[in-house]
């Protein structure tokens, strides 16, 4: 497959990484040094341009494209580059957007603006900030097979009752598979024996009751949220509380500007708008922040949510969720007290490279800044796992790989050894990044 992708920032370098090991990749920015830099790295043809200049895209031969992926910071932009490319060939066009105007826009008519499928990054990080608060002390956390299946990140606090447990003494929950074990840079992929310890960043994949009953155990001092303040009206934010209201909490929401707070008062009736300065330490006293579940900082830049989170935090709000817009920052928040950091460039990378896998997966959540993925597969006649108990097929995948949960017509089988893999299953793995391309062919 030969992909185009327009674009060379954290969105577009992390997705031309991901595709140059099995793809043909050309990459465009107007940003020369950039360029450079990412084909020092990455093995794709670098060009300097307007990406939506038509004689630029032809310099990086958009004729022969199977996928056009524009991804700039500019909305605008992104959208004229898939027209433009229209303009001289066919190819599949992938269009970025912060804003979800446009993604109404595109939903309401078949492939409007000459784009045949959208992201809109911020809405997919407010989803990513919904899920997060409504798992107690989770990370991450994804869903797979429509729901039915559930992958999250933990880190193991030093009071969790699975600290210093191996494996087999902490695996006591009905259908839940502890995938990894991510210990300062290493994946280790966990056997019986091995120690949990405080620190650890544990992956699970399982049912939906099981990971949320593991969540209650691992930290049982964090509760569930009910009590919810978001920081800040962005498109983030708005999103964020409106996707909170639709699972029935009522949130309370921080917004500086008179006519931004009216305007989202309108909007979210269910939603509690206040018109101030999130960092007035006097203001939060009186709405009583030691007593917030979860404080959500989605501002407009990373240096105002970082204060936003630890004064909060200072005050008594039990978690932090920040929104963290330079991925660079993302293990600094989290180093300094801001309990998850979710940035929107990842969760972006993560769903376009997701629809550039249709063919080999469902769905793809991606680990640790792309230390590993999970990836739910529809098993055809050409996988390895087909017709055969588990415990034959994995001795042909890559160590690094871990079935997670099966699912068959829509009911969960629990994978054993012994499991037999059928046509047309759903299979949730974990894959190790060093092993991804030789175990994606294989499954």
């Amino acid at each position: 497959m030969y992909v185009v992708i327009v674009g060379a920032g954290e969105v577009g370098s992390s997705i031309a990484a991901s595709l140059a090991d099995a793809h043909e990749v050309a990459v465009i920015d107007i940003d020369g040094q950039r360029v450079e830099e990412l084909v020092y790295a990455t093995d794709v043809l670098g060009v300097e341009g307007d990406g939506a200049d038509l004689e630029t895209l032809r310099d990086a031969n958009i004729q022969k494209a199977d996928i056009l992926i524009a991804s700039t910071d500019d909305d605008e932009t992104n959208i004229v580059t898939c027209g433009t490319a229209n303009t001289v060939t066919d190819v599949f066009t992938i269009s970025r957007v912060k804003s979800a105007k446009f993604l109404r826009t595109w939903q309401g008519s078949q492939r409007a603006f000459g784009v045949d499928h959208m992201v809109a990054t911020n809405l997919l990080t407010a989803e990513s900030i919904t899920r997060v608060v409504g798992m107690p002390a989770a990370q991450d956390v994804e869903t797979f097979a429509e729901g039915a299946v559930q992958m999250a990140e933990f880190e193991i606090p030093e009071a969790s009752p699975i600290a210093g447990q191996t494996v087999r003494e902490a695996d006591r929950y009905e259908s839940l598979t502890f995938a990894a074990l991510i210990r300062d840079d290493d994946v280790v992929i966990p056997t019986g024996e091995t120690e949990l310890r405080p620190g650890d960043d544990v992956v699970v994949i399982g049912s939906s009751e099981s990971v949320h009953t593991f969540a209650e155990e691992i930290a049982p001092d964090v509760q569930g949220a009910r009590d919810v303040l978001v920081v800040g009206g962005s498109d983030i934010g708005y999103h964020t509380a409106r996707l909170l209201g639709e699972r029935g909490l009522k949130p309370r929401l921080i917004e500086r500007d008179h006519d931004r707070a009216r305007e989202i008062a309108e909007a979210l009736p269910g939603t509690t708008v206040l018109e101030s300065d999130a960092t007035d330490r006097e203001f939060l006293k009186t709405e009583h922040v030691e007593d917030v579940d979860v404080v959500v900082a989605a501002l407009d830049n990373d240096e105002k949510n970082l204060l936003a989170s630890l004064l909060a935090k200072r005050l008594g709000a039990e978690r932090a969720v920040a929104v963290v817009d330079s991925g660079e920052y993302v293990k600094l928040f989290e180093a300094v007290g801001v309990d998850v950091a979710v940035n929107p460039r990842e969760a972006t990378a993560e769903e376009i490279t997701r629809f550039t896998r249709e063919h080999q997966a469902e769905n793809v959540a991606i680990i640790e800044s792309d230390r590993a993925e999970v990836l739910e597969i529809e098993v055809d006649g050409d996988s390895v796992l087909v017709d055969r108990p588990i415990r034959e097929s994995v001795a042909e995948l890559p160590d690094g790989v871990v079935i997670g949960a099966i699912t068959r017509n829509g009911e969960r089988v629990i994978p054993r050894g012994d499991t037999v893999v059928e046509r047309g299953d759903h299979v949730v793995v974990f894959v190790d990044t060093d092993v991804l391309e030789s175990a994606s062919s294989k499954l």
